[in-house]
């Protein structure tokens, strides 16, 4: 009797099991992974409630080669100062900060950079800077500046200065009381990713023109950045003074999924050329992906509230999964961009 009772109980399970939806045995497997909140890419869920780190990097000639730019989830470019032809720097965002390797050079951060970096919860790692950064470093204080490394590189010591790995930054968080995870209830989700994997533009709006090469030489003409189209991988690479960029040690580029731009107002602090993006507001811009380009806006209400990308529908636009580079360009040379 007891052998029939749990042949029955045997087949039903069976019969269970081969109900399920596609892909419904494989959750334990699909546990260990989850979509990370910068690129919309499956990462390990061992790092699910860490926070990011948001890296400032020069980006002068003479701090060329960079370091570990090319593994960055999410690349900001804004100008750093009005003086010396706009040269521009760079805000490297990194989820994965545990594995990372000689990262920079590190230079000195910019109230924008306080600005955005709070968006994504991140502590900012950076050089200094000046004293027009104290105000906004009252209300987020979760940054951490000085010494990481100096390497004999040959240049000058404002060039010398990298962050070694993941295991420095750790130390140094935890020498400056910065917690490493999330607070309780922050809201991680940054962007909107294309729930399928793919984005249909012409759900956020018709698309208006191709969008196969992104010329920023107006805006940044010091180092003038460009991003142009890889139709095989379907992503955009990053140039800049000429040439594409590429990784001091791995040689890689700086390829991006998605390419957003945004018009933003400034205001000059002196005659130094210091300045913040007036970027609390309402502006426009492009969201540029696989090839095609469709005009946006950007929204960001608070000091600590997210930039959000608007489509033609009113709606947050979708992105498709993978890095993102961000520039925000003065709204003086806004018209200087070219897209085509």
């Amino acid at each position: 009797m007891k052998k029939r009772v749990w042949t029955a109980v045997l087949v039903f399970v069976l019969c269970a099991v081969m109900a399920l939806p596609a892909g419904a045995a494989e959750k334990k497997t699909a546990a260990k992974t989850y979509r990370s909140e910068l690129t919309g890419e499956e990462i390990s869920t061992s790092i699910r409630n860490q926070r990011p780190i948001a890296v400032i990097v020069d980006n002068e000639t003479i701090a060329l080669p960079h370091y570990n730019t090319a593994n960055a989830d999410i690349v900001y470019e804004m100008v750093n100062s009005l003086a010396n032809q706009r040269i521009t720097r760079l805000m490297c965002v990194y989820k994965d900060w545990g594995n990372l390797a000689r990262t920079g050079n590190i230079r000195s951060t910019r109230p924008t950079n306080i600005l955005i970096a709070q968006e994504y919860d991140a502590v900012l790692l950076h050089d200094g800077g000046p004293f027009y950064n104290n105000v906004y470093f009252k209300r987020y204080p979760d940054h951490y500046a000085g010494d990481f490394k100096r390497y004999k590189n040959g240049k000058a010591r404002e060039f010398t200065d990298y962050i070694s790995g993941g295991d420095l930054v750790a130390k140094k968080l935890k020498s400056a009381g910065l917690s490493s995870t999330y607070p309780k209830g922050f809201d991680k989700d940054h962007f909107v990713f294309a729930p399928d994997g793919h984005v249909d533009l012409k759900l956020d709006g018709p698309v208006s023109k191709a969008g196969k090469e992104v010329d920023l030489s107006g805006a940044f003409w010091h180092n003038k950045s460009k991003l142009t189209y890889n139709s095989k991988t379907k992503t955009y690479t990053y140039s800049e003074y000429g040439k594409t960029h590429k990784d001091a040690e791995t040689n890689a580029t700086m390829d991006f999924k998605n390419v957003i731009l945004q018009d933003v107002t400034y205001h000059q602090y002196d005659k130094n050329g210091y300045l913040i993006y007036n970027c609390i507001g309402l502006g426009e811009g492009w969201y540029i992906t696989e090839g095609k380009a469709v005009p946006i806006l950007w929204k960001k209400d608070s000091e600590s509230g997210d930039t959000i990308y608007i489509g033609g529908t009113g709606e947050q636009i979708r992105m498709n999964p993978g890095k993102t580079y961000i520039a925000l360009i003065p709204d003086d040379t806004w018209d200087k961009i070219q897209i085509k």
